[in-house]
């Protein structure tokens, strides 16, 4: 009887702690879901209102399901909107961002594997508190940088043109892909280095036959990592370049902010969504590997 007894205590025990654990899960889960839908309605209404009509919008309002889908809204930002004086769409910002961005990230992302090498396996005096240095440009805003560019920018004829900032992206972005490669380079077992030394390879051969073939993880992230922040990066574009020369963020405001009679909604929706196109597709298949090159030692 005494067994029988524990048993039904047990059991009821048991079934009281796994309600409060269905709901504490429901709760969890709800209070999540909630959240993501506060989240997710700017991307819902613009992602809507680019398959809108204007006066269906005028009509109804920001927010709502398309009634008919239509198109029209996508050739015209791409290739016939007026922006910055010119009444050519955002293809010509697009394909500014473009030439900007890749050179800038390759660029980038070469120098800093570079770095992180000599920093992490050729240790010289100094090499930590030049890390350190280096490192610092995480922690600094791109405001305080704004003056010191804008005369090394003069000096150098490179002032609202496309090679301009692809410097300053260049420049800005070493903070972040040394300290990515350093930490990651650091995991490499240094005998590795000193064999490869003892064979008699010299700096170079064993940053590109050892190295570098070991590299595709923290690779893939730096490259993540600046394209899409490069990419979006609104201050840069908008303070040393205008008109023809701005990228696609700075092109997308003037677009927001030069309308003198009703403001073309499903045009801007469109126009914001080719210009979020690229980033989104670079961590939609690249997303994984961001996340486990990550965790293989890239912050630590």
């Amino acid at each position: 009887m005494a067994d029988v007894a524990l048993n039904a205590e047990y059991l009821a025990a048991s079934r009281a702690e796994s309600r409060r654990y269905l709901w504490s899960r429901i709760g969890v889960y709800g209070f999540l879901a909630i959240f993501a839908l506060i989240y997710l309605l700017p991307l819902f209404v613009v992602v809507a209102n680019s398959f809108r009509s204007l006066p269906e919008i005028t009509h109804n309002g920001l927010i709502g399901l398309p009634h008919d889908l239509t198109l029209r809204a996508w050739p015209q930002a791409w290739s016939k909107f007026c922006v910055s004086g010119a009444c050519a769409g955002i293809q010509r910002n697009f394909y500014n961002s473009l030439m900007m961005t890749i050179p800038a990230t390759v660029i980038s992302t070469l120098l800093g594997a570079l770095n992180g090498y000599v920093l992490s396996k050729w240790r010289f005096r100094g090499s930590e508190l030049l890390f350190v240095c280096i490192t610092l440009g995480v922690f600094m805003p791109g405001q305080i940088a704004l003056m010191p560019w804008a005369f090394i920018l003069g000096r150098l004829h490179l002032s609202n043109t496309i090679y301009g900032l692809i410097l300053v992206h260049v420049a800005q972005g070493l903070s972040f892909t040394t300290l990515f490669c350093r930490n990651y380079y650091v995991n490499i077992p240094d005998d590795l280095i000193k064999a490869a030394r003892i064979d008699g390879a010299g700096f170079w051969r064993i940053f590109f036959k050892i190295v570098l073939p070991l590299s595709p993880p923290i690779l893939i992230v730096t490259v993540i990592w600046q394209f899409t922040g490069i990419w979006n990066e609104y201050l840069f574009g908008v303070v040393f370049t205008s008109g023809p020369q701005q990228p696609v963020t700075a092109a997308l405001v003037a677009l927001s902010t030069n309308q003198m009679n009703a403001r073309a909604y499903d045009v801007a929706s469109a126009a914001v969504l080719i210009g979020a196109l690229p980033p989104l597709l670079i961590y939609f298949f690249g997303g994984r590997y961001f996340v486990r090159g990550l965790t293989q030692g890239a912050v630590k």
